[in-house]
């Protein structure tokens, strides 16, 4: 008879997943909370307190930065960190390079949250990072990247789980975008100019903006909808096979919607309508990854109704799916005619980075926590409940109020009189807008309230883990 040999429980490097877990609440709390004061700003200009670092100017490139780098990265290290482990059957391919990837984007974020409220800028959306900080991402990310391809590449499993496609597809393609969209000369220390020109710089521009959207704050967050959606449920993935054309459909299309913001500008005719008709088209695999997400439920539906961590990461696919509708249509340039430059844009863009990121995240990070500190679940379920609603209620009041105030902004700069005129002046827009940017505000203060529960929620978790710890009681977490 052959004996049977015990099979070894596998040391997984869960210190750097903890360290990304942590710095993503407290920059999920800091970048929404700059979100909130600019907000306020528009509606009460005084409270820059006639200081040029609490300008608008300045802390609207730090909000972004802080929300899209800081909160949403920070999560994707983490849950990519612990999602190929899980499903690779094997520690980080190197703790060292994995442990500089924590330090050196902390690192990152700190210089962001220096430079950008001193004016120290390239001025281009989303990559507004002035040329030393732009080396060091690029180092970290290739570090990043050897981490998870090299893990990938000693995994005990024959099979890459999809969620692993979703995130190695995302490493790649930011990398590109960054690295090309950052080439600049740099004039000194902390000033570089773009090495591209005029309506090249910005297609580039766009090409790297919109894909930023279309990997990182999608693609990536999608491989976090595969693993963490069918976990909270306890059931599989509705079609695997839907996962995978999903995938190749996304990453065939998605690279080439960037020149819809472009629309009426001096790029080539052509360059935009190809930008238009791939967005429209993109709306078919957005919806095939929604349908896949939420139909992961089926026969676990009840769950939703005591399960708010569940109901964060569905309502999330429901927001996901609402805003890869708008998105395609409002590439359409009959529409984009009407809603671009306006606050339908800010709305659509916050559906998507409120509705979808930051609650796949939140349930992402509730589920992570307790398993993270020895815990068998969350302090509060109650809490957590509670910051379900606040945060709908939040983001729904937000984005109602930008579409409501878009819309009317984009028909009052076209509204002309009989002698061709404009009827109303840019002021009366502004003016006619100030209800609206009320509502926007106090829709981001009840996100805030709700993002700062949660913050105590894991840290009681986090505290009672540790006394267990302590103790040396030891709870088994899948």
């Amino acid at each position: 008879m052959s004996q049977t040999i015990p099979q070894q429980p596998i040391e997984y490097n869960m210190k750097v997943v903890r360290q990304f877990t942590v710095m993503t609440i407290i920059w999920g709390i800091v970048g929404m909370s700059v979100g909130v004061l600019i907000a306020a700003q528009l509606v009460w200009p005084e409270l820059n307190f006639n200081t040029p670092w609490l300008t608008y100017s300045r802390l609207r490139p730090l909000h972004t930065n802080a929300v899209i780098f800081a909160f949403g990265t920070s999560a994707l290290f983490a849950t990519s960190y612990y999602v190929v482990q899980k499903t690779c059957r094997v520690s980080l391919f190197s703790d060292k390079l994995a442990a500089f990837t924590f330090w050196g984007w902390q690192a990152v974020i700190v210089a962001a949250v220096i430079t950008l409220p001193m004016g120290l800028t390239s001025t281009k959306e989303y990559a507004e990072l002035e040329w030393p900080i732009d080396i060091l991402i690029t180092v970290v990310w290739v570090a990043y990247l050897i981490v998870f391809f090299g893990t990938l590449a000693i995994r005990k499993t024959s099979h890459i789980y999809v969620a692993n496609w979703f995130y190695g597809g995302f490493i790649i393609v930011i990398a590109m975008l960054h690295i090309v969209n950052s080439f600049a000369l740099p004039v000194s220390f902390m000033k570089s100019y773009s090495i591209y020109s005029g309506a090249v710089d910005a297609m580039v521009q766009w090409w790297y903006g919109h894909n930023a959207v279309g990997f990182l704050l999608t693609a990536g967050f999608l491989g976090m909808m595969y693993y963490f959606v069918p976990k909270q449920a306890e059931r599989p993935v509705y079609s695997y096979r839907l996962s995978v054309v999903h995938f190749w459909a996304l990453i065939s299309l998605y690279i080439w919607a960037g020149p819809h913001h472009l629309h009426y500008t001096a790029l080539p005719d052509w360059t935009q309508s190809v930008g238009m008709v791939m967005s429209v088209i993109l709306f078919v695999p957005s919806w095939g990854g929604m349908i896949n997400g939420i139909m992961t439920l089926s026969g676990a539906w009840h769950k939703l109704r005591t399960d708010p961590i569940l109901r964060f990461l569905i309502v999330s696919l429901s927001f996901y799916g609402m805003s890869t509708f708008e998105g395609p249509m409002m590439a359409i340039k009959s529409v984009n005619a009407l809603s671009h430059y306006t606050d339908w844009t800010v709305g659509h863009v916050h559906s998507g980075a409120l509705g979808w990121v930051a609650m796949i995240t939140i349930g992402s990070m509730y589920y992570l926590v307790p398993r993270l500190f020895n815990q068998k679940e969350i302090h509060s379920i109650k809490l957590v409940n509670v910051h379900f609603w606040l945060h709908t209620i939040g983001v729904v009041f937000y984005i109602v109020s930008m579409w409501i105030s878009g819309v009317m902004q984009g028909l009052m700069w076209r509204a002309t009189n009989s002698d061709g005129t404009l009827t109303y002046s840019f002021v009366e827009s502004v003016q006619a807008s100030y209800p609206f940017w009320t509502g926007r505000f106090i829709g981001g203060v009840f996100i805030v309230i709700g993002m700062l529960l949660m913050a105590y929620n894991c840290y009681q978790t986090i505290r009672a883990g540790r006394r267990e710890t302590a103790a040396g009681n030891v709870v088994q977490t899948a």
